[in-house]
């Protein structure tokens, strides 16, 4: 199996991140509200343990939707997603040294991490949108946190909106590739 038929079976197996980023972009929300509404501290354990289930739903909604959410052996891809995943929360350390700085820092912070861990998306899914979503994140993160307001879950709702959003983006994409080899 080449790299290019690894990648085809990735984003049809995965429809694109679609599951992943809709229950991902859905806990950056509900961390953003928590944070808002009870506490910043509330807000930032959601966003750390919520995030430990990322991967478990994620199998639950690409199940539910009918894909097998994972690829034959003979896709070498399959290992990368474990490495990619496990980078998060390596760099947590640093997210929270910058929270011990600055609270209001912690969803840009965050931003910056988790938008960095979707560069190898672009070779696990062979999609260069995920290029776009780290592009964004990196820089959203960085602008929020140098000369955005000083306004604790800004980061965490505008996360959740583009995850949910790049999640339909990265479906209609692979919808798309699959009605065209099937015309």
């Amino acid at each position: 199996m080449n790299i290019l038929e690894s990648q085809r079976e990735m984003r049809s197996a995965f429809l694109g991140g679609f599951a992943g980023q809709l229950v991902s972009g859905m806990i950056w929300l509900i961390a953003a509200a928590l944070g808002n509404w009870i506490s910043p501290g509330v807000g930032m354990v959601a966003l750390f343990f919520g995030s430990m289930g990322i991967f478990p739903l994620t199998q639950l909604g690409v199940r539910l939707m009918g894909r097998p959410g994972k690829v034959s052996p003979e896709n070498k891809l399959w290992g990368l997603g474990p490495q990619v995943a496990f980078t998060v929360p390596l760099n947590f350390l640093l997210v929270g040294a910058a929270t011990l700085y600055r609270e209001t820092w912690f969803f840009p912070a965050a931003m910056i991490a988790i938008g960095s861990h979707y560069l190898p998306f672009i070779t696990l899914y062979g999609m260069k949108l995920f290029g776009v979503l780290a592009a964004l994140l990196v820089v959203a993160g960085a602008g929020l946190a140098m000369y955005g307001p000083e306004v604790f879950s800004l980061g965490g709702w505008l996360t959740g909106v583009i995850l949910i959003t790049f999640a339909f983006a990265g479906r209609a994409v692979v919808l798309r590739e699959e009605s065209h080899a099937n015309s």
